[in-house]
């Protein structure tokens, strides 16, 4: 297949990044927890589009409305309230999710608004019971740097998860109403990205980002990306439903090769928001909307954001830096901490300082628990005795070889046995090294520490035991 000049056709892109947030829900005290089973009850509803504030309706929202489409909706006892059922007036925005997405603002650059206002999105589909989303511009102007260039973001936004589909046929669809309120961070860039490979890594970037905050929720489904393309002589199409971000780059160049055939047989483009499918084609969804489905939210007050306090984070990136510069780990192991402590909301660091052996701590948190299940299928978590350990392997009473035996045999007995594991002194090592050595003259450096390692199984630690026989052994 011939490559594609992005120059020469005109290539545009931008796109939407949109992270869901744990902890409650945006305007009610509902968890964030997502239910897939038979829900507690049910209730029907049918949506019309309303004016926006330029007094005109929406052109999408026309389009779905003029469907006439029945919804149903699941619901739950325990994850759902009189809010998400648009049966009473939304509590107060959610001040945690707030303040995340001010941080997240500030890391991209951006200017704060001076005051946030929220405001209705008319959304007739059926994805939300009130037929329209609340949103509210948080910040504008920002950037983000990639590939020694900065790609703009004109806007950071907080708004409410809209339900989740569960069935959609030609007159009636279904809806999971846990899903709905979910705090929900969209990014918006600029039409500044060069090709459709810099989009997957500007996605990945803003992903970053986000998970450097802590406040994410994770699985499938918590972060999308919606990208926006058009090329000379095509139109602006907006791409929704990526099942992950290497398929960003497929999906891209099967959209340009679609238009371009569509110009060549010149027919026309229509500005229009279409599906992206598991073979990396696109599929026609509806009109591409505009800013007639927007105007205000009335049972929300305005939001002076500066009154919101908030600390500056760190850069999941920058943190990998840092550890490199400090501790001495390298890429992988760096990178291998930071993803433990973002999953686990653990941090690593204040072991860094206290046990010089960065790399060692690394691995007793990260490596050995899996190792553990693997050799001796024994999990445990490795958190509540880590200085215990690390204390004895600090202070060298306990090889670093021995470790995992020792984890292993406090998963089935849940005592700390460090008098079965302790290592033996380096002047007895070293006689019987010199023991070793004399009773197998001859035999190659490798074959003895073979011997050695296998005679004391774990108490001594393989360098030192390499070091002495260096010492005894002539080459």
């Amino acid at each position: 297949m011939a490559k594609i000049d992005y120059n020469k056709i005109g290539f545009k892109c931008g796109i939407e990044v949109h992270q869901q947030l744990e902890g409650k829900k945006l305007f009610c005290n509902c968890p964030t927890e997502i239910r897939k089973d038979k829900p507690d009850f049910t209730f029907d509803r049918r949506l019309r589009a309303s004016a926006g504030e330029s007094g005109e309706v929406d052109v999408a929202a026309s389009y779905e409305q003029q469907k006439n489409k029945l919804f149903t909706y699941w619901a739950y006892d325990d994850v759902n309230c009189l809010v998400e059922m648009d049966e009473e007036p939304p509590e107060p925005i959610n001040q945690e999710a707030l303040k995340t997405t001010i941080q997240v603002a500030r890391m991209l650059n951006c200017e704060l608004v001076d005051k946030i206002q929220v405001m209705r999105k008319t959304v007739v589909d059926g994805s939300n019971t009130s037929g329209f989303q609340r949103t509210a511009l948080v910040g504008r102007n920002g950037f983000v740097e990639m590939n020694k260039k900065k790609i703009g973001i004109p806007t950071v936004c907080l708004e409410e998860e809209a339900c989740q589909v569960m069935k959609r046929t030609k007159d009636h669809d279904v809806y999971n109403l846990s899903r709905l309120g979910i705090p929900l961070i969209e990014i918006a860039t600029d039409p500044d990205i060069g090709s459709p490979e810099e989009c997957r890594e500007v996605a990945a970037k803003i992903g970053m980002i986000l998970r450097s905050t802590g406040a994410c929720k994770r699985g499938i489904g918590s972060i999308r990306q919606d990208v926006n393309i058009s090329i000379k002589r095509g139109a602006r199409t907006e791409i929704k439903g990526f099942q992950d971000l290497r398929s960003i780059p497929k999906v891209i160049d099967n959209e340009i090769k679609r238009q371009q055939e569509l110009i060549k047989k010149k027919k026309k483009i229509n500005k229009e928001v279409r599906k992206a499918e598991s073979d990396f084609t696109t599929s026609y969804l509806r009109p591409m909307p505009g800013a007639a489905r927007m105007y205000p939210e009335t049972d929300i007050e305005t939001i002076i954001p500066k009154e919101v306090k908030f600390e500056k984070i760190e850069t999941m990136d920058d943190r990998i830096k840092r550890y490199k510069k400090n501790y001495g780990l390298n890429d992988d192991l760096a990178k291998l901490a930071v993803k433990f402590e973002n999953k686990e909301g653990f941090v690593l660091e204040g072991y860094f300082k206290k046990y010089k052996d960065a790399k060692f701590v690394v691995q007793f948190f990260t490596s050995t628990p899996k190792e553990l299940k693997k050799r001796y299928n024994v999990i445990i978590d490795p958190r509540p005795i880590a200085e215990k350990v690390l204390d004895k392997v600090s202070s060298e009473e306990l090889p670093k070889g021995s470790v995992v035996e020792l984890l292993a045999d406090y998963g089935k007995t849940k005592k700390l046995n460090f008098g079965k594991f302790k290592g033996i002194s380096t002047d007895k090592l070293e006689k019987e090294i010199k023991k070793i050595v004399e009773k197998n003259k001859g035999a190659p450096v490798g074959a003895l520490m073979g011997i050695i390692m296998g005679k004391f199984r774990g108490k001594v630690d393989g360098k030192q035991a390499m070091k002495i026989l260096k010492k005894h052994h002539k080459f």
